[in-house]
């Protein structure tokens, strides 16, 4: 005796969107299951109206399903181009980026140390370019209750590097607060090769994502989401760069420790 549809969906909730895809190959009965509105409704977030009311090609996708793969297909733009937004497709837990308009960014708006362009690896419109800089910091603040609750998440410096062969970088000072908890802090080298014996410790290096864009963990936090907090994030130059070449920053990604990095999309 076949199960019931509405019995099967009332199952397939309790599982991930993962399970639901292998599933759905089982039968026929599966295979219409997971495609019901009530089981993609439910791997939805719950603000999921309001922001894909920024995307009218997300807006305007026919089913529930369809517009979960939009969402973990490629990351949205929101909030007038100052982040974008993306479901990790295994989970459903939410992926946020703050582009470097959302961040404070010394100099920022000064154009002998800073430029804004625009770049073909980029999701945004328009990011920083620091020509040859001595020191920088960068800064921002994501709010808890925008992520998925009971989530472990980490944060990632996300830029581009243009250098000249043979160019040397000191390390940078890497900070994260949360909640108004203590400052967790680490070092890190923005470019693959660290100079000659400016640490006793190699600290960590940048690893290559697939839009081409270089990113480095700055750590990472559990949220329970059971209250109204900020994380807080920074980037610090320790001491002065052997530069030469322009630093490209993209934003700040917070996304699940499970996932991996996203794909590179623009959308309006």
């Amino acid at each position: 005796m076949e199960l019931p549809e509405e019995c099967i969906s009332d199952i397939l909730c309790r599982t991930t969107p993962l399970d639901v895809a292998r599933i759905s190959v089982v039968s026929k009965i599966f295979c219409s299951a997971a495609d019901s509105d009530t089981i993609w409704d439910h791997f939805l977030p719950s603000d999921y109206r309001s922001i894909i009311s920024q995307s009218l090609s997300v807006a305007n996708a026919p089913s529930k399903k369809a517009i979960y793969l939009a969402l973990s297909d490629r990351p949205i733009i929101i909030d007038e181009g100052k982040r974008s937004f993306q479901l990790d497709r295994k989970s459903g837990k939410k992926c946020y980026m703050l582009s470097a308009r959302a961040l404070n960014i010394s100099n920022g708006e000064d154009e002998r140390y800073c430029r804004w362009v625009t770049l073909p690896e980029s999701r945004f419109e328009e990011v920083p370019m620091l020509k040859d800089p001595l020191w920088f910091a960068i800064s921002g603040k994501i709010n808890t209750v925008d992520l998925s609750s009971s989530t472990q998440y980490a944060v990632f410096l996300v830029y581009k590097l243009v250098t000249t062969h043979g160019s040397y970088y000191e390390p940078v000072l890497l900070l994260m607060r949360i909640l108004g908890g203590r400052v967790r802090t680490k070092k890190a080298c923005l470019a693959m090769r660290l100079k000659e014996n400016s640490m006793n410790s190699v600290p960590e290096c940048p690893n290559m994502r697939s839009d081409g864009l270089l990113e480095i963990e700055m750590g990472e936090f559990f949220n329970l989401g059971l209250e109204d907090g900020e994380v807080e994030m920074n980037v610090m130059i320790t001491q002065m760069f052997s530069w030469n070449g322009s630093f490209y920053l993209e934003g700040i990604e917070v996304r699940p420790k499970i996932s991996r990095p996203i794909r590179n999309g623009r959308q309006a």
